[in-house]
């Protein structure tokens, strides 16, 4: 169900694009070797964003400016209905510089071919302050508010001047995509964040019912996200906030949660994230980059690493005001099959409860969870403050109110399991605040993983159940907590349970039962299929 691609390896997701009745993503792919390395880029397409066909690679490192690498680019749909892309290319002497490609044959909706510009490199040197090395992944461009005919366009760095190792967006303006105009100033940086790379810059509608084109300008109702890949940590950062044109600025709205000491897209494996604006059903998209958590020997061995993420719909939360909401694309029900509902399951503190439904290796669930009012009265001044998911205890630990949830991808005995739960506590004001993690500390008995427990608080609105959705895949779930507030992305490895997965119900708390008002367990089809491969290449 996940998308697979046998990168050998396959990375970033690049390009992304809907062209001429096909989606497209590009990617960063090895051809060689299942480990990183001589990167061009591999291409798929689909009907519905999840059936994907495997076409020939679209670009190889073959030139001075690219030898290194056909590196991270975005796709640039021009008013005309022209697509063009740029990308980096990592040069002959491992310099970065911006380059320019697009469809050999525009009349082709598989873009089967691409011919990289002859006066590539388009942008040859970075900013002053910013080294050869530290300059990369051009955006999506967006047109001009105060001039239709230029583009801008942003590129990420750092700044290291004085010490600040700061992590620093700058915009271009073009008017043919061959010269660009370095605009005074930068769009953003914040101190401390280091390298800026896989930088993604779009609007958003404070409605939060549909996703905008990436050009869309106006002075109400619109903000902006800035989204960067950090590459200290590895981890996507996002903020939403205001732009200001006409100073070639953007300002967070809570710089206290600013790009790169704020909000994720994701708090598991999951990076250097990118969207695109799908016209056909007016939505922005979102895939991301599942990387591997077990040894670089096992990918050799088994000859594939990496996964996308199931694509994901990106809306402004208009309920809290200060998120984006993230989401399974409406295509993703299509593969639901049978369905198993479990209703008013009261689950008694310290209980595991299995839920019987056949092999659970891929399945897609939806639960809701209520605490006993009174039990959250009750405990209101006695739960612990300063809960973190990473550091306190993970699934197995205890406390007043948590940890409760689902256990996915577990053999009958228990002795392997993923964990997604809810854990209520005491913030720092004296209310109650919910977290929402992943356990991936008892996923395998395979002795060459990174087992972590990830997670974050999740806003809850007064009156509102617990609410997560899972998508189980044999080796990585993806979960989505309160409709999308927070997602968390797990790469697993299951070796009992790989074959005969089971769904649990459990419940950790010390002094509370938890309802499972209503479960939801589908099975789910596969998204390969040779008749959907011949059927929609006739185009």
């Amino acid at each position: 169900m996940a998308m697979l691609w046998r990168w050998i390896p396959a990375s970033d997701p690049n390009g992304p694009v809907y062209y001429k009745g096909w989606y497209h993503l590009f990617y960063q792919y090895n051809r060689n070797a299942a480990v990183w390395g001589n990167i061009a880029w591999g291409h798929a397409i689909s009907r519905d964003l999840v059936h994907w066909i495997h076409l020939p690679i679209a670009m190889v490192p073959d030139s001075w400016y690219d030898v290194n690498g056909v590196w991270t680019g975005s796709a640039t749909i021009l008013p005309t209905g022209e697509l063009v892309m740029l990308y980096t290319g990592s040069t002959n002497v491992t310099t970065q510089v911006q380059c320019l490609a697009f469809p050999a044959d525009p009349s082709d909706p598989l873009l089967l071919r691409w011919f990289k510009h002859p006066s590539n490199p388009v942008i040859l040197s970075p900013p002053p302050t910013v080294l050869p090395h530290d300059f990369r992944d051009p955006t999506t461009a967006w047109v001009d508010p105060f001039d239709p005919s230029a583009f801008l366009l942003a590129i990420g760095s750092k700044d290291d001047t004085d010490g600040q190792h700061a992590g620093v967006a700058y915009v271009y303006r073009t008017h043919d995509f061959l010269s660009y105009e370095l605009l005074s100033g930068r769009l953003h940086e914040v101190t401390g964040t280091g390298m800026w790379e896989c930088v993604d810059f779009f609007p958003i509608s404070v409605g939060g019912k549909i996703g905008l084109e990436t050009s869309e300008w106006a002075e109400d109702g619109v903000r902006h996200v800035l989204k960067v890949s950090l590459d200290d940590d590895r981890h996507d950062y996002y903020a939403i906030g205001t732009y200001n044109a006409s100073k070639n600025r953007w300002m967070a709205d809570d710089k206290k949660k600013d790009v790169g000491i704020g909000l994720r897209y994701d708090w598991g494996k999951f990076y250097a994230a990118k969207t695109f604006y799908d016209k056909e059903k007016r939505r922005r998209v979102l895939w991301g980059w599942v990387g591997e958590t077990d040894s670089e020997r096992s990918d050799v061995s088994k000859g594939w690493a990496s996964l996308m993420s199931i694509p994901r719909t990106v809306l402004f939360d208009s309920q809290t005001g200060s998120n984006l909401l993230f989401w399974p694309v409406e295509e993703v029900d299509l593969l639901r099959t049978t369905v198993y509902h479990f209703a008013g399951v009261t689950v008694s503190p310290g209980s595991v409860v299995p839920l019987s439904t056949p092999a659970a290796a891929q399945v897609d669930i939806e639960a809701e969870f209520e605490l006993d009012p009174s039990a959250l009265a009750a405990a209101a001044l006695e739960v612990d403050v300063g809960y973190n998911c990473t550091t306190s205890g993970g699934a197995a630990g205890r406390g007043l109110l948590g940890p409760f949830g689902l256990l996915v991808l577990a053999d009958k005995d228990l002795a392997e399991q993923t964990a997604a739960y809810f854990y209520v506590a005491r913030a720092a004001d004296g209310g109650l605040r919910t977290h929402f993690c992943q356990d991936e500390t008892r996923s395998s008995r395979a002795s060459d993983i990174v087992k972590s427990v990830v997670g974050h608080p999740v806003p809850v609105i007064d009156g509102e159940a617990l609410t997560v959705r899972i998508l189980v895949d044999h080796s990585i779930v993806e979960s989505f907590a309160q409709g999308g507030r927070s997602a968390i992305t797990s790469r697993v490895y299951p070796t009992q349970a790989f074959n005969a997965a089971r769904v649990f119900i459990f419940n950790n708390a010390t002094n509370a039962s938890v309802k499972a008002k209503s479960v939801k367990v589908w099975e789910m089809d596969s998204t390969f299929n040779h008749n959907h491969r011949e059927q929609n290449l006739r185009c």
